[in-house]
């Protein structure tokens, strides 16, 4: 089983790519058995704004990098977003990457992982209405980081023992989902 680890910042100094190396390094610890994980960084993606002259849910594919975003989004079976809360709201980049494409999402589950000034619940809350719309399972598969701005102060992202567990039952609710598809 294939799930993704989107990171939803391009930012300079973002925090969301320190979090998302803490995911990928820390998921192989829970020995789980038969589960792929990829970071996708949405920086190394570089999508420019969506300006394409058909609606993505259309299927018709006319920008240069729309395909290709398609066809990545396809080979995942579940998807763990991370996201900063920007100005109550998460990222545009993150934003423009779920509209990218359409049935490409459809039917599977998202996991979702915020900071921010509250704790990032404010664009987890947004991220779930769009993906739902999108088709996306919700399985409330929610993992909310507290005291980020304290936190990061080195190159690497530091979890308590309390992210570890929140994101071990995160990821067991994703996957049983995910294995239901």
């Amino acid at each position: 089983m294939l799930i993704y680890i989107i990171v939803g910042s391009v930012r300079e100094g973002r925090t969301a790519i320190k979090v998302a190396n803490w995911v990928n390094a820390c998921i192989p610890s829970f020995a789980l058995n038969d589960l792929k994980i990829e970071l996708v960084d949405l920086k190394q993606w570089d999508l420019p704004l969506f300006a394409g002259s058909h609606p993505p849910a259309t299927g018709i594919y006319d920008q240069p990098q729309q395909q290709q975003w398609a066809d990545k989004i396809a080979l995942a079976e579940g998807f763990i977003f991370i996201s900063p809360e920007y100005n109550h709201g998460y990222s545009p980049a993150l934003k423009n990457a779920l509209d990218y494409v359409g049935k490409e999402w459809q039917d599977k589950p998202a996991a979702f992982i915020g900071y921010g000034a509250t704790n990032g619940s404010r664009s987890i809350s947004q991220i779930r209405q769009v993906t739902s719309s999108l088709g996306m399972i919700d399985p409330n598969a929610v993992l909310e980081i507290r005291d980020i701005f304290k936190r990061n102060k080195d190159e690497i992202f530091e979890a308590n023992e309390f992210e570890v567990r929140g994101l071990q039952a995160m990821l067991h609710k994703l996957l049983k989902y995910a294995a239901t598809r």
